[in-house]
């Protein structure tokens, strides 16, 4: 039997972090786990409060925040599992979700990374995602596949290839990260994983989705809906992303895309909801592409 290692990163939202791990406790069917857990520097340490509530669970304390991709490869050095499943601290596992994904791996030794279903936690009947649609490099866009229909079992027969997998939960095979790497640290927030899913495709292994295994999803309540921050990842890194990955050609057209259309009309929201502040941050995540290398590990997040 293929061990797995289930590896989540929390950040001051402990009692999150504790429903997950009650979750897995109570509705986990597949016998060869290890549960791995990084604190990515909350403000108040919660790892003693864990350890006599989980005894079961590694706990890991990272005293800096070091970012979505920087919790989950600090839980990755520590994890000895075949399988390594990736989970957001705001998910909840169901019944048989682990066996599935790992009978998807086993039957199917050329995917390297697999997601499965993901409905809303407070809408149970509303999917989140039934996979990804291949990225337009032109304009760094893609499409979430089923988000906001209500799960009728329309997608349910869906196994086999997808365009990314979701970063709120993926089974990513050991073999893919010994050829690939771990995910890029200097993403810090966002992309990280579409960026992730590329170079292991490039290495050769193939990204699907198992809609026959489901995870209840509990959307952005790390950094919240709308925040300064996300600005400023979320535009930092669709720049990041295709500067990664996409061909020459595709690129410099995307460029020109983003400072003629994306910018313009992101002032222009800002204006009209008074977000004056997310101004800066759109600049600020420009100005960090033109001043940066696709590898800096200066973050340039200013409040």
């Amino acid at each position: 039997m293929k061990k797995v290692s289930i590896i989540t990163v929390n950040f001051n939202h402990s009692h999150v972090t504790d429903e997950l791990l009650d979750s897995i406790r109570s509705r986990n069917t597949y016998k060869n786990i290890e549960i791995i857990v990084v604190d990515n520097g909350s403000k108040d340490n919660p790892v003693p409060i864990w350890e006599s509530k989980y005894p079961e669970v590694h706990f890991i304390r990272s005293e800096a925040n070091l970012g979505f991709a920087g919790g989950n490869n600090l839980g990755l050095n520590s994890a000895t599992g075949d399988y390594l499943f990736f989970v957001n601290n705001d998910t909840e596992f169901t019944e048989g979700l682990i066996d599935k994904l790992v009978d998807t791996l086993v039957q199917h030794p050329e995917v390297g990374v697999v997601s499965p279903k993901l409905l809303y936690f407070d809408q149970p009947e509303m999917l989140q995602y039934a996979g990804y649609t291949p990225m337009n490099y032109f304009t760094a866009r893609n499409a979430c596949i089923g988000q906001f229909e209500t799960d009728k079992g329309q997608y349910d027969q869906l196994v086999g290839p997808t365009g990314f997998a979701h970063g709120a939960a993926m089974m990513v095979t050991r073999e893919a990260i010994q050829k690939s790497g771990p995910m890029a640290e200097n993403f810090f927030l966002y992309y990280e994983e579409l960026d992730w899913a590329d170079r292991i495709r490039r290495n050769g292994f193939d990204i699907w989705v198992n809609m026959k295994a489901t995870i209840y999803h509990k959307e952005s309540i790390s950094v919240g809906k709308k925040s300064a921050l996300k600005e400023y990842y979320m535009n930092r890194n669709r720049i990041l992303f295709i500067r990664r990955n996409a061909p020459f050609l595709k690129a410099v057209c995307f460029y020109f895309y983003f400072l003629l259309i994306v910018t313009p009309r992101n002032l222009l929201t800002y204006i009209r909801e008074k977000n004056y502040n997310f101004i800066k941050q759109l600049f600020n995540a420009i100005w960090w592409n033109l001043t940066n290398g696709i590898n800096s590990k200066q973050l340039g997040f200013k409040p």
